[in-house]
């Protein structure tokens, strides 16, 4: 087998070392930073490519630590557009990559894409280094995505649809994040099964573990005797966040006084500067009308050093999501020690075994989700024991 020297990752419309929470950042970029650092750590070099989204990026940013690099490449506007626009501008990032290497003299052992438009940029690179294998893994799949859209505007696009079925058949080797991932890619897209690998996101161990409660809400600002609820993630609709405010207006209705002493805090995006995100919006809204603006705080996004503290002073992590290929804080919630209660929906459920490390409920049932997370608060001793058997769960990757 050929020794690997030199690996080149491709991560084209987010970069790794962006803030997460925002509109598109989140479990992956987690997973491409520490999947580089580690590889770095093991004496591979690494080469992290992503489009330039800010004049302000240095081109070649040494923040992942010895022996990886993020490269910054111009292809299109030098600004933060959508995802869709993206579409136009793979040419100009595989020719960007191409360019790069020649001017430093580097031809990679391992082409290694995220997400279906890095893919097609992976090709090109392929095509012109003859014998270098493009590995490849989707993260999220289009054809999952429309399964679960609320409407037309969430829906994926033809050319994603036709771009994953195209990668599925040409790239060397398929990267499944859970079995549940690989059966969608065999029965959703005629994957080839010996093409497939599945390889389990892990859980950086040595920031996500326990820390005592109060010592975590001292340190956020949440009062010792308060109880509180986490969501952390993206804002968007595929997130559920309105499935976890209709549960919090069912508690409140159907068992007043419950919650007098909890708070909810959601991290992710900007709650200022977003006002104008529809889903945003639609949520602040929505808290309104149903009477919890004293109840649940839209906190922002948080840097990933404070994250174990957020975690740690929950008394569980809620992900009411409608679709997830992996669910990366669930895993971290759990190595905090902290169970999940989550939809039983693509990673989720595999991650979450009900009533051992957390609770699962049908996905879009803010009854189901309301009495989980009644359980949790009404039984102190349930609580540590979900969050115990977390904890050596999440040890276990």
């Amino acid at each position: 087998m050929t020794e690997i020297r030199r690996v080149a990752l491709l991560s084209y419309h987010t970069c790794p070392l962006a803030r997460l929470g925002g509109k598109k950042t989140g479990g992956m970029n987690v997973y491409v930073r520490d999947f580089a650092r580690a590889l770095a750590a093991s004496g591979v070099q690494v080469d992290v490519f992503t489009r330039m989204q800010e004049e302000c990026s240095p081109r070649i940013d040494h923040d992942l630590g010895y022996g990886a690099r993020v490269i910054h490449i111009p292809a299109g506007p030098v600004a933060p557009i959508s995802v869709a626009a993206m579409e136009d501008y793979v040419d100009e990032f595989a020719a960007g990559i191409l360019a790069f290497a020649a001017v430093e003299g580097h031809q990679y052992d391992v082409i290694h894409s995220h997400y279906w438009l890095s893919g097609l940029a992976g090709e090109q690179m392929r095509a012109a280094w003859p014998g270098t294998p493009l590995i490849h893994m989707f993260h999220t799949l289009g054809h999952m995505k429309n399964a679960i859209a609320g409407d037309v505007g969430e829906r994926a696009s033809q050319a994603r649809l036709d771009g994953e079925t195209h990668l599925v058949r040409s790239v060397d080797r398929l990267i499944a994040a859970t079995p549940a991932e690989r059966s969608q890619l065999l029965n959703l897209y005629d994957a080839d099964p010996a093409a497939i690998t599945v390889i389990p996101p892990g859980v950086d161990l040595a920031r996500f573990q326990p820390i005592e409660q109060n010592e975590a809400k001292h340190l956020i600002g949440i009062p010792g005797w308060r109880k509180n609820i986490l969501f952390a993630g993206r804002i968007e609709p595929l997130k559920g966040i309105d499935t976890l405010l209709g549960a919090l207006a069912l508690l409140r209705e159907r068992h007043p006084g419950e919650l007098d002493n909890v708070c909810v805090t959601i991290i992710g995006g900007n709650p200022w500067a977003d006002t104008l995100d529809e889903e945003m919006a639609r949520l602040h809204d929505l808290r309104e009308q149903l009477g919890l603006h004293d109840l649940v705080t839209f906190a922002g996004s948080r840097d990933q050093d404070l994250l174990p503290y957020y975690y740690a002073a929950a008394e569980m992590v809620v992900m009411p999501s409608h679709y997830e290929s992996f669910g990366m804080v669930a895993l971290e919630s759990m190595a905090m020690g902290t169970p999940v209660i989550a939809s039983e929906v693509g990673g989720l459920a595999h991650l979450v075994r009900d009533g051992y490390n957390g609770y699962l409920v049908p996905s879009r049932d803010p009854a189901a989700l309301a009495a989980r997370i009644l359980d949790v608060l009404e039984c102190e001793g349930c609580r540590r024991r979900l969050g115990r058997q977390a904890l050596l769960y999440a040890q276990s990757f």
